[in-house]
């Protein structure tokens, strides 16, 4: 399986809890050094606490699942 596909499969994992509170995520790309880059949606995007649920949520779920991943960051 493509990291890309990987990374989706987490993502959409993660997605209900988010959709939960009204927001979303969408995986926009993993470059070649394994970094996820995603974009916040709803209202994820510009909520004050969206920083600890990209650190505490998001980045470290998907770096549990896919060790390989670098880091993950919203583009």
């Amino acid at each position: 399986m493509e990291m890309k596909e990987k990374v989706q499969e987490v993502i959409d994992e993660i997605r209900p809890h988010l959709q939960a509170d009204g927001g979303d995520i969408e995986l926009v790309d993993v470059t070649e050094e394994n970094e996820v880059q995603v974009r916040l949606q709803g209202r994820c995007r510009g909520c004050p606490m969206s920083q600890l649920t990209m650190a505490m949520v998001i980045e470290r779920t998907i770096k549990e699942r896919i060790p390989e991943v670098t880091g993950v960051v919203p583009v």
